[in-house]
């Protein structure tokens, strides 16, 4: 149904371009209206593992990925107070690229390639509120403009106004835990591409260059009970980060002396998923299925649902069947991730005790004496290949 179908998509984050860009591929004529009078993001880091890395291989950018994105190594997980090594997940496999990525890389690529496909983006048009019912959907703009518009993929986040509209009862909570996150200037290109995990009581930071070694990428999560706004552009002071992780290694202490513009979070759990469409709306990425920044799939998934969207609406004879099968295929997956994820938080923030001790025992003897069936274990995640049938009903 999609040659020269008119298609709304609300945000030009990760999830809206390349939804709009597969859209767009397959026929769609596709606009996307964003509130920012720019398309930029703000100085982070993302890791684009291997079920992510195949969709934007599909979508045609597999060469700029591979030049804007250092392949990494691995995933090292190490003691908070020594350093020490604790576990080694290997992610240089020939066939199953993993990336860290600079997140203003991957907007920049997807904006190109969807203008390459003939999107319309348009800036500097706020929506206000999105008003959904069986045939069509009603766009209410700041300053009083309304318009109406045949199919409506609401893709901007957890603060969507399609969301508020599909779920208006949803009610998140807060997790009793807030991260920072800095970039910081590194210019050492011979730095390994490794993601590295400090874990501590409580606390834990992840660290990865960017841009072949020219950037570090800094994440740092605590439990704590002061309370944190949710959104990633929330200015803290550096000297509250430093304190934090005072007591952790001496390379940790290091890095975070030369943090300069730091920002804070809050960590906040959202209900499980409601339906996700309403006719011809849907809700697709954060909006549909927010999570916890402990797996590094946000982005993954929104490329995923994008892949798995279009194809729902190239191959269906109605938005809203389309829609359907969408929620139908992805509800299980998403769910599963992030679970995994919110439960990755309490495997990095263990207590010194007879617990850590055991459990950084098994990590340390599995990845000696088995490195394969530690690999094995992320299986299901990063061999799902939606471009290859793992998005389809039979």
């Amino acid at each position: 149904m999609l040659i020269g179908q008119e298609i709304t998509i609300l945000g030009a984050g990760v999830a809206g371009l390349a939804t709009a860009t597969a859209l767009a591929q397959r026929g769609a004529k596709v606009r996307v209206i964003e509130q920012a009078d720019a398309i930029r993001e703000v100085g982070a880091g993302l890791q684009i593992s291997p079920n992510g890395a195949v969709v934007l291989r599909a979508l045609g950018l597999g060469e700029v990925l591979d030049a804007a994105g250092p392949r990494a190594r691995s995933v090292v997980l190490r003691d908070f107070r020594r350093g020490a090594e604790v576990f080694r997940l290997d992610l240089a496999r020939k066939n199953r690229p993993y990336h860290l990525m600079h997140r203003a890389d991957l907007i920049g690529m997807l904006k190109e390639s969807a203008l390459d496909a003939g999107v319309s983006i348009e800036l500097g048009r706020t929506i206000e509120r999105v008003v959904p019912n069986d045939s069509d959907a009603t766009l209410h703009f700041a300053g009083g403009a309304t318009e109406t518009v045949p199919i409506l993929i609401g893709a901007d986040g957890i603060k969507s106004p399609t969301r508020q509209a599909l779920l208006p009862n949803s009610k998140a909570f807060f997790t009793g835990q807030v991260a920072w996150r800095c970039v910081i200037p590194w210019d050492k290109p011979e730095t390994p591409a490794d993601a590295t995990v400090y874990m501590g009581p409580g606390r834990h930071m992840v660290v990865y260059p960017l841009r072949g070694g020219e950037l570090m990428n800094i994440v740092a999560v605590e439990e704590r009970d002061e309370w944190a706004a949710e959104g990633w552009n929330h200015p803290d002071s550096v000297a509250n980060l430093q304190h934090a992780f005072t007591d952790f290694c001496p390379e940790v202490r290091d890095l975070l002396e030369m943090a300069q513009d730091v920002y804070l979070w809050g960590l906040f759990r959202h209900p499980p998923f409601k339906p996700w469409h309403l006719g011809p709306t849907v809700i697709t990425g954060d909006a549909a299925h927010p999570t916890l920044p402990f797996l590094a799939q946000g982005a993954n998934m929104a490329l995923e649902d994008a892949w798995v969207l279009a194809d729902a609406l190239a191959e269906e004879d109605s938005a809203d069947a389309a829609f359907v099968r969408f929620q139908a295929l992805r509800k299980d997956r998403t769910f599963r991730i992030v679970e995994a994820a919110s439960k990755n938080a309490q495997n990095y923030h263990l207590r010194p005790g007879p617990m850590r001790f055991a459990a950084h025992s098994a990590l340390r003897l599995g990845a000696k004496l088995a490195p394969k069936i530690a690999e094995g274990q992320f299986e299901w995640l990063y061999g799902h290949d939606v471009t290859n049938g793992a998005g389809r009903q039979n």
